[in-house]
């Protein structure tokens, strides 16, 4: 089974919404995310996002990266700048580090449906990118070789 971690500095947005991305596109895979310093909660417009697209947050307990740091991981990726920096050395074996930034959507002003558009914006650019990561790096016919 091929495991995944992802990571942001609050995990309760990007790297939730980027983890429900990756379990609906391949269930055999073990996704999880975390957080630098996590918020109390997941972000019930990146729920409410993702439920739109069908592909559910199903962990909506944010979790810290401390957690997994002597894990075995296949790949490591941070999808915020914040995360890269503050990302801790793993102790347990790592087979690809990758930072793939996306803008934080919780910061959005305006009307609630100005911010669902900002959510929604993020959302589609996380499902792009990582479908094509999925296919990319996690299908079986190139995935021995690239990571």
């Amino acid at each position: 089974m091929k495991k995944i971690l992802i990571l942001c500095t609050g995990n309760s947005c990007r790297s939730k919404m980027a983890q429900a991305c990756l379990q609906h596109l391949d269930a055999e895979l073990c996704v999880r995310s975390a957080g630098t310093y996590p918020a109390p909660q997941v972000n019930p417009l990146a729920i409410e996002v993702m439920k739109e697209a069908g592909m559910p947050i199903t962990d909506l307990q944010p979790h810290n990266v401390k957690d997994y740091l002597n894990d075995t991981w296949d790949a490591v990726i941070t999808v915020c700048d914040h995360a890269r920096e503050a990302c801790p050395v793993f102790t347990g074996k790592v087979k690809r580090q990758m930072h793939i930034s996306f803008p934080d959507p919780s910061l959005a002003k305006g009307s609630t449906e100005e911010q669902f558009s900002v959510f929604r914006k993020v959302r589609d650019r996380i499902i792009e990118t990582f479908n094509n990561f999925h296919h990319t790096y996690l299908d079986d016919h190139g995935y021995q070789e690239r990571l």
